[in-house]
């Protein structure tokens, strides 16, 4: 820390009582000046030879006011003014970074200029501010954090421009020319990188890029902003490194942001630190992390801060939606919602995403119209998958809130409907989550969620789970049930599996029941199956395969899936496979090739790998994904 005397004197200042302060003397003191509570009885002859604003107030005071001259509105207040007033007295007077700006400020308040004596105070301050402080890193930030205290007279003064300008200026330059001390706790340099010895035989430790950030997140958000907005505008540093600085400053000055929450305290402050530093992000992309900028709107949600502030969140995220997990898209919904997510501001989130992919550029003509250009969209798919297996977790988590409605649930998933993937074991997953713990949804809701998914893309693990299902409608299970039939002839090397020519003819021939028997048969598709019900499905798709070359073993395993179920449940399910309606659904969607054709379930939606769901089930035992 640089310092500087003035003055060859002992200070001989003392105090009588708490508030009073003279200068013991042969001479009698002849002038008071109140500074707030304190008084000061000095002697007028000193402090007049080098205070214009002082023999001012001495001049125009009147003979009969004893209680002398008040200057309370001294910038520094008391403090301020006893070292200007020890530096008339020619006593001994250390200056600081820590009283510098006050010393300043005080003395341009009492008008202590060259004018009124060769090498006044504040000739001298300006001096050991410009050769010392403002060369000195950790100094500067000292004396910019003093003045704040010291608004407006330090700005007018131009000392805050001054200390931004060199801490920045100092910010900007080649890592290879840092020679000061500065504070780097965040990360450990690697032994590597720190054993490079120098000239003088000792071990040179390489200076980090962003070596300086710690330091600033002393600074408070007003002087922060400007610093860093000081720095962006010399365009020497990398807007990673400023994106660390600003992640740094986020956690040092927002409690508990590493979790993503907030701790109780003055909530306007941190609603200002959240809206300056997303102002402070940089324009370009990746500068932060995706966790980071969501984490920021987190905290902005709680904190709440403007719209503006957390719609350029929700366009940063959803530009790099990718990177994320499904913890870091759990965002807790307003005091005011039941719901414990908030759904919106995700499906936001993921609209933006996705607008990536439909940029338009508009070309104005001579005539006045306009011609609109499509772009080729900038999304991979890869990254298009990786949202949609993100969704599809995500909505697996939120399908455990009681109070989710089953619009908001099925809104988000029909927005990723059209990405294209192999598996639906996740979004498979979140239905069957919803549905256990939604239990008193109707059957249309329930077949609504259910057409999120393509049975024809679950894994065999989620297949074997959801013929055992007894929360899903008949429907999804025969349809699940077909599908593994056709997979399991295909990976045996067998025929397709086809279906019986009576019922192959249902597709073309017209409805022979009556209105409502097509009624009841279609309620029956949509109840939720019974235990004895789903082995009585299996039982029958299986025997589907006896005309498709299926081993003899095999025929004996649909008997056994047969055996012990009762003759009306069999009677009940034959009834409903020779319903003409569900099958001319299943065959046509057998010979589709769209990828969201086929089934009832027609919308695809999510991506998921097969491993997601793990169970290894067994025919008689009922399983979970949840």
């Amino acid at each position: 820390m640089k310092f500087m005397k003035l003055g060859s004197k002992p200070d001989s200042f003392q105090n009588e009582g708490k508030n009073v302060r003279y200068v013991p003397s042969e001479l009698t003191t002849d002038i008071t000046v109140n500074v707030g509570d304190v008084k000061f009885n000095l002697h007028k002859f000193p402090l007049l030879s080098k205070s214009v604003y002082l023999q001012k107030l001495v001049a125009t005071a009147s003979d009969e006011n004893s209680e002398g001259v008040d200057i309370s509105d001294i910038p520094g207040g008391s403090d301020a003014f006893e070292i200007c007033a020890k530096f008339c007295y020619g006593m001994t007077v250390t200056l600081n970074p820590h009283n510098v700006v006050a010393a300043r400020c005080g003395a341009e308040y009492l008008g202590m200029h060259e004018t009124i004596e060769k090498g006044n105070l504040i000739y001298k301050i300006d001096v050991f501010l410009s050769s010392s402080i403002f060369r000195s890193w950790k100094d500067s930030i000292i004396v910019l954090q003093t003045t704040q205290s010291l608004l407006p007279m330090s700005e007018d003064l131009k000392l805050v421009g001054r200390c931004v300008e060199s801490i920045a200026t100092k910010a900007c330059v080649d890592v290879s020319k840092v020679d000061w001390s500065y504070t780097y706790n965040r990360k450990k340099i690697s032994e590597e990188t720190c054993n490079e010895p120098n000239l003088n035989g000792g071990v040179k430790r390489p200076v980090p890029k962003d070596w300086w950030v710690e330091d600033l997140c002393e600074l408070e958000i007003d002087l922060y902003n400007r610093v860093i907005t000081n720095i962006k505008s010399k365009s020497l540093v990398s807007s990673e490194v400023i994106g660390e600085a600003l992640k740094a400053y986020a956690y040092r000055r927002l409690p508990g942001l590493s979790r993503g929450i907030i701790q109780s305290g003055d909530v306007v402050k941190y609603q200002s630190t959240v809206d300056a530093i997303v102002c402070l992000l940089p324009a370009e992309r990746g500068s932060v992390s995706c966790s980071f900028l969501l984490k920021l709107l987190k905290a902005a949600s709680l904190v709440d801060s403007r719209d503006m502030v957390k719609e350029e969140l929700v366009r940063r995220i959803g530009q790099q939606l990718e990177e994320a997990s499904v913890n870091d898209i759990l965002i807790r919904a307003p005091e005011e919602d039941t719901a414990m997510y908030d759904v919106v501001v995700v499906q936001k989130i993921v609209e933006e995403f996705l607008r990536q992919d439909q940029n338009t550029e508009i070309e104005s003509l001579e005539d006045g119209d306009h011609l609109q250009r499509v772009q080729p969209g900038i999304l991979s798919d890869a990254s298009k998958l990786m949202v949609a297996k993100l969704i599809d977790g995500y909505l697996a988590e939120i399908a455990k809130d009681p109070n989710l409605p089953l619009s908001k649930f099925v809104g988000l998933a029909e927005i990723v409907s059209g990405i294209s993937r192999p598996a639906h074991d996740g979004i498979y997953r979140a239905i069957d989550m919803y549905l256990k713990e939604h239990p008193g949804i109707t059957k249309s809701e329930r077949k609504r969620i259910c057409k999120l998914m393509d049975c024809r893309k679950l894994s065999v693990d989620a297949c074997m789970h959801a013929v055992q299902n007894e929360r899903l409608p008949l429907r999804v299970v025969v349809q699940v049930l077909f599908f593994e039939q056709v997979r399991a002839a295909a990976s045996s090397g067998s025929s397709t599996p086809d279906l019986p020519k009576s019922i192959k003819d249902l597709n073309s021939t017209s409805h022979g029941s009556s209105r409502s028997a097509t009624t009841n048969t279609e309620e029956d598709w949509d109840a939720v199956a019974t235990a004895e019900e789903l082995r009585a499905l299996r039982g029958e798709l299986a025997s589907l395969r006896l005309s498709n070359g299926v081993s003899g073993s095999e025929r004996n395993g649909g008997g056994d899936v047969k055996s012990g179920v009762d003759k009306a449940t069999i009677s009940k399910m034959r009834g409903l496979l020779k319903s003409k309606k569900i099958f001319a659904k299943l065959w046509s969607s057998k010979g589709a090739q769209g990828e969201n054709s086929g089934s009832d379930s027609s919308e695809s939606l999510g991506s998921a790998n097969p491993e997601e769901v793990k169970s290894t089930p067994s025919r008689n035992r009922r399983h979970s994904v949840s």
